[in-house]
This record gives C-alpha cells, sequence and structure tokens, in this order.
C-alpha cells in the first residue's frame, strides 16, 4: 500500500513567490490537467525531497516550474494548509519563501500543468486565486514592507 503525502501523513513542501526587485509577483495559472484548483493563480511551489534543504528545494521547483535559477531566497514563515480536497481532509507545512529572479530568463517550464504566467503587483493579483494564497498574501506584504 503507498501512504500519500498530504493524505495518509502531513506533507512538507516549499512555496515560493517569486519577485522582479521592483514590486512585481509571478504568478501562474493551473491548467485543467492539475490534481485541483485548476483554472487558479498561484505563485509557486512543491513538495520537498527527502534530504533536501529549503534553498535546494526552492531552486529545484523554480527550474521545473519557471526554467530559472534564484538571484537570491530568502525563508519568510512556515504555515499549516489544512483543507478538504475531493472529500479528503489534506494537511501540508507550506515553508514559505521569497525568490528574487531575472524576469527575462522565465517562462513555462511545465506546460502540462500551467496554461499561463504573469507578472502582477501584489495589491493587484489575478483571479481567482488558489485557495491558500489569501494565507499567504499577509506574511508576503509584510516580509516586503521590512525591505
Amino acid at each position: 500500500m503507498e501512504l500519500k503525502k498530504g493524505i495518509d501523513y502531513i506533507g512538507v513542501n516549499v512555496v515560493f513567490w517569486c519577485h522582479d526587485g521592483n514590486g512585481n509577483i509571478l504568478f501562474s495559472k493551473r491548467s485543467q490537467k492539475c490534481k485541483d484548483e485548476q483554472g487558479r493563480w498561484e505563485c509557486g511551489g512543491g513538495s520537498m525531497e527527502f534530504g533536501e534543504s529549503f534553498d535546494d528545494a526552492v531552486t529545484r521547483e523554480l527550474m521545473e516550474e519557471y526554467c530559472t535559477k534564484p538571484l537570491k531566497i530568502d525563508y519568510v514563515a512556515t504555515q499549516n494548509m489544512i483543507r478538504t480536497h475531493e472529500g479528503k481532509k489534506t494537511h501540508w507545512m507550506n515553508n514559505i519563501h521569497c525568490a528574487l529572479v531575472d524576469p527575462k530568463t522565465v517562462r513555462i517550464g511545465e506546460p502540462d500543468k500551467i496554461d499561463e504566467i504573469g507578472w502582477f503587483p501584489i495589491d493587484a493579483l489575478p483571479t481567482p486565486l488558489h485557495s491558500q494564497i489569501i494565507h499567504e498574501v499577509p506574511v508576503i506584504k509584510k516580509f516586503f514592507s521590512k525591505k
């Protein structure tokens, strides 16, 4: 029997809010082939692999999703993500980061999971948003206000 992350045990992931250093945030629109929240906009992220550091996980996921490497990674916060998906309770630990990237190097790396990408000011994010984004916006705004 195969145990499933986030369902049979708490999953651990990295979430990254890519920014250009000029107040713009990179968001992607989830495709219809995603397991959930299709058509919704999100920052980026993925499951950590065994033995991986936060920075290594962010770097790997950035390469997979956006074909770019971070110029700088800042850890922001860790939050619980508990929700119900397809009638099952899920539980993830979101390790939230901000990643400075060069917008000229960004492109869609997972066209089966990402319909489109775009740069947006934090106060004008696209809609509809992934259900967990609302919980992350306050900590991201606080992080940027300290910079």
